[in-house]
């Protein structure tokens, strides 16, 4: 859990120095963000599979730890999780299939207990 928490303070760190610094467009992007996870015809919990389903696709390792933690507050189980990387890796080929590699060491930190019950 110690790289996943070291990063949740990373990306915190840099979230309240672009504030700080009153970034207009990282203000905008976490409106339209605010905007596109909030309550809707889609549950908060589909929200989150969809999103980490194209945080696999970015390839960015920052994107995939964040929206595997926001997927698993939002009450995602490893098994949906594992799904829907599964479904990033389909669509996005090999660089996704890299990606996954990082979801997998993330999930082991999320989910120990799930998956030692498996």
């Amino acid at each position: 859990m110690e790289s996943t928490n070291e990063l949740k303070q990373q990306q915190s760190d840099g979230h309240w120095n672009l504030t700080r610094f009153r970034s207009d467009t990282y203000d905008a992007q976490q409106a339209l963000e605010k905007t596109a996870f909030s309550k809707g015809e889609l549950s908060a919990k589909t929200k989150q599979l969809l999103a980490l389903c194209c945080a696999i696709q970015s390839g960015s390792e920052a994107v995939v730890q964040h929206q595997l933690s926001g997927a698993a507050n939002e009450g995602v189980s490893f098994k949906e999780a594992v799904e829907a990387i599964e479904v990033g890796i389909a669509m996005g080929g090999a660089p996704a299939a890299a990606a996954a590699r990082t979801a997998f060491h993330t999930l082991d930190q999320l989910y120990s207990r799930e998956i030692l019950a498996l």
